[in-house]
């Protein structure tokens, strides 16, 4: 039986349920919460992070556990525990407020706030003795200076609403591509041409910026800056930031050669890397991208995957309360393990100094591929590879032995959008149904749990067969751009009416008539502000993704109103754009589908969905595909529908004259 229990005893999130016995009497975001705040002349302690969060774990273990600290804290606070992934809108304005306080952020956050909610302190992790002080230097400041509170509390309140706003400028007609060009160019100068990715560390995947680097390369013929992501997306995959028994990527490396991650796995990164290995595959049909993606998704259905079809949100970095104790190996354990199996593992997995990481451990990390391997040693592949398919097996039963690190099996609707899109876009790439189907299955798992039909709202999470909390904007756009994606590639009419019924809903309750953008949070929000998300981050900027979604529904249905709009949320950033190019790469993407040829292609006949499916090895990212049977999408209208498949392939709705042959469309894409 647990000494303490909390309110957080009766959360959906896994995060908050890890802090249900803490000491301290910590409560869910709440009206209520305030309210006490206000009744008991409290002040509110906002504490936010989520449940793969390593130094949110050490924060705990250190202060939240400790009888002393929850003692101070229950005397003086009114204590908020926020899950940053079910409510990203709270985290939002607290990291706002300590950004602009600090000048710096991250997790945990831990920000101050009055009664009413208006933040007036805060940092991110705090040691034990420092975080009493600071408890007791602001009580101290509260009740013998209260005014200079209140004003502070005013003035950064203010802060917080006025920051990252967007102005409402005239609608650009014609992108100038030089913006295009001199963002690229001042974002060489932050490549790693060694190792890929940025010349610093932390290195982060953050695949928007690779996909936005890749196309632009393609489409402008930029072989440095083709070069330089398929560098990345190599090193990657060869490096401890990818788990090389398993499959799945960490979130990030703490060094600048992908060497040693922070363990922990999120569905985001990796459905995002999903869609970048695949599209790196269609361009250059590296095999390595091919087992990076197979073996992925093969991580994600075994381990990340409900019953109900929808996927859960993270692996914890941290088992037995060590971070990565689950995913490396003493030289000892190998040798024991694998026998006369260990000389060659030892040297292809780099159990050597390279590999060697901290405590007597080594991370498993490449050199080679398995092609360049064999081909090094004089050894068949196909030989090579059913050895080390025997090895893996071995190490992977051994592994899963061990305590796992925790799982947060939350459902989050915009992350499962993100999984669907790259499931569909590896089925297109690798050519497998079976990928797309399960795309499919997620996306009627979102239909059928975090979709109310009566009021066109999505819900934003799902636990325990329970799905709760409104949507924000993250949610709506990464479900639409989902949905165009699996329409893309299945012809499936439900699709597309769902991502246009969303894309109506999307607009009537976040649209902001002054910026000309969208609201994070729906109109019927009850923070201190509504926010606009435009940076693209790990996560591209829920304003890119909506823009994008705009454009494209504009070519399927014909409506310029939906291009005009696309058109000026791009306007207002494109003079930005430039000053840095990975925090506006999926703006960029939507800016050479202005400035660079963009197709829509039509496909018709009994076997359109198969000639579709064959297109999909070929790397094309700008063109958008529709087809199948006569539907209700105007792009189709004046198309002909007869028994044998025709391809239309136009531009602006300026159609080339019609062809049967696959590869006569594949030479009009490329020209």
């Amino acid at each position: 039986m647990a000494k303490h229990t909390n309110e957080l005893i009766n959360s959906s999130s896994p995060y908050l349920l890890q802090h249900a016995h803490n000491p301290v009497n910590w409560v869910e975001w709440s009206e209520a919460a305030f309210d006490k705040a206000k009744k008991e002349n409290k002040l509110v302690l906002i504490s936010v992070g989520y449940s793969a969060c390593h130094w949110c774990h050490v924060m705990e273990r250190e202060s939240f556990e400790n009888e002393e600290v929850a003692e101070l804290m229950n005397k003086h606070l009114i204590c908020i525990k926020v899950d940053r992934e079910e409510r990203p809108d709270v985290d939002q304005i607290y990291m706002n407020a300590v950004q602009l306080m600090t000048q710096q952020g991250g997790w945990p956050l831990n920000c101050f706030a009055l009664p009413d909610g208006r933040p007036f302190f805060g940092g991110t992790y705090f040691k034990k003795e420092q975080w009493m002080d600071i408890i007791h230097q602001l009580w101290n400041t509260f009740t013998k200076d209260k005014k200079r509170v209140l004003e502070y509390a005013e003035k950064l309140t203010e802060g917080v609403i006025n920051s990252e706003l967007i102005e409402a400028v005239p609608t650009i007609n014609e992108f100038d591509p030089i913006r295009i060009k001199e963002m690229v160019q001042k974002w060489k100068q932050n490549f790693d041409f060694d190792e890929g990715g940025n010349n610093r560390a932390p290195k982060f995947p953050l695949p928007n910026n690779y996909e936005f680097l890749l196309r632009y390369g393609v489409q402008k013929n930029d072989l440095t800056v083709i070069n330089h992501s398929h560098k990345t997306l190599r090193k990657m995959a060869l490096g401890g930031i990818y788990d090389q028994l398993g499959g799945g990527f960490s979130r990030y490396s703490v060094d600048d050669l992908w060497k040693a991650p922070h363990f922990e796995k999120m569905l985001y990164d990796n459905g995002q890397l999903l869609s970048l290995y695949a599209k790196g595959y269609q361009h250059s049909n590296d095999a390595l991208y091919k087992d990076v993606i197979d073996q992925t998704i093969n991580w994600l259905l075994r381990e990340m995957r409900d019953a109900d079809n929808g996927f859960y949100s993270a692996l914890d970095a941290d088992s037995e309360g060590v971070e990565g104790k689950y995913y490396t190996w003493t030289k000892e354990e190998l040798k024991e393990i694998l026998a006369e199996n260990y000389e060659w593992f030892a040297e292809f997995y780099n159990v050597n100094p390279k590999g060697y990481w901290e405590d007597g451990v080594y991370i498993l990390l490449r050199t080679y591929t398995k092609k360049e391997w064999c081909e090094l040693k004089n050894i068949e592949i196909t030989d090579f590879e059913k050895q080390l398919e025997k090895v893996h097996h071995i190490l992977n039963k051994v592994r899963n032995k061990r305590i796992r690190p925790g799982l947060d099996d939350k459902q989050l609707t915009s992350w499962n959008a993100m999984a669907i899109k790259g499931l569909v876009d590896s089925g297109l790439a690798l050519q497998n149904d079976t990928y797309i189907q399960d795309a499919k299955k997620t996306s009627t798992w979102i239909l059928d749990h975090q979709f109310n039909e009566k009021t066109g709202q999505l819900y934003r999470t799902r636990k325990d067969g329970i799905s709760k909390i409104n949507g924000f904007l993250e949610d709506y756009a990464n479900v639409i751009d989902a949905f165009i994606a699996l329409y893309e590639a299945t012809f499936e009419e439900i699709w597309i009416d769902k991502a246009a019924q969303l894309t109506d809903f999307t607009i009537q309750h976040f649209f902001d008539e002054k910026s000309k953008m969208f609201f994070f949070t729906d109109k019927d929000t009850d923070l201190l502000t509504r926010k606009l998300e435009v940076n693209d981050n790990v996560i591209p900027a829920s304003n890119s993704i909506m823009a994008r979604n705009l454009f494209q529904l504009s070519k399927f249905y014909h409506l310029e109103k939906y291009k005009e709009m696309s058109k000026q949320m791009l306007s207002n950033l494109y003079d930005q754009m430039p000053s840095y190019g990975s925090g506006y790469s999926n703006w960029g993407m939507l800016a050479l589908s202005f400035t660079e040829s963009f197709y829509e292609v039509a496909i018709t006949g009994e076997d359109a969905v198969e000639k579709r499916f064959e297109l999909g090895n070929n790397y094309v990212p700008n063109a958008l595909f529709a087809g199948g049977k006569k539907m209700n999408i105007p792009f189709l209208d004046d198309k002909s529908f007869t028994k044998e498949s025709t391809f239309y392939v136009c531009e602006n709705f300026s159609c080339q004259a019609p062809t049967q042959s696959l590869d006569e469309v594949l030479l009009r894409l490329r020209t």
